[in-house]
């Protein structure tokens, strides 16, 4: 007997239906605040349709567009999850490239192979030359690779704070 699309789901019916593991629904849980399943006393989860439809644009988004879990919070955080779910469900137009596109970086961010080197023996001395590969094919691709490049930035943050306050 066939459930009704109202009806809730349990974890692993919806982990099979979109072939995923169990671990993985309840990892995004954590991540994703818009993903609220019903629990039961025991700790038993029942997802919701809503909850189902969320972790089907969160999964698209993941493995099928590139995105990390940053680029898909930032895009629930701009565009809120109804955006998102109409936008998966085809009634708005598909997500805009410039939605997970970085903020601006302040030039001397990035080393620039054009700029002028740093002074020898600091920390970000000469770069070696660097083969370039041709750029990427879609928009998904160049979606990804911002959102990396901006995690990169942020770790980079991170470890200089960290080594300012470790001296």
């Amino acid at each position: 007997m066939e459930k009704s699309p109202e009806a809730f789901r349990t974890i692993r019916e919806v982990a099979d239906a979109m072939d995923l593991p169990q671990h993985v629904l309840r990892f995004w849980e954590t991540r994703f605040p818009q993903i609220r399943p019903l629990k039961r006393a025991g700790g038993r989860r029942y997802y919701r349709p809503d909850d189902v439809e969320r972790l089907r644009v969160v999964r698209r988004l993941l493995y099928d567009e590139g995105y990390t879990i940053k680029g898909v919070q930032r895009l629930f955080k701009e565009q809120g999850a109804q955006a998102l779910l109409a936008a998966a469900s085809g009634s708005r137009p598909p997500f805009p490239v410039e939605a997970a596109a970085p903020p601006e970086a302040p030039e001397d961010s990035y080393p620039s192979a054009a700029g002028p080197a740093p002074e020898a023996g600091t920390r970000n001395g000469p770069a070696p030359a660097l083969a370039y590969p041709t750029p990427p094919a879609s928009a998904e691709e160049l979606a990804a690779l911002r959102e990396i490049l901006v995690e990169i930035h942020e770790a980079e943050q991170i470890l200089t704070k960290s080594r300012a306050q470790g001296n």
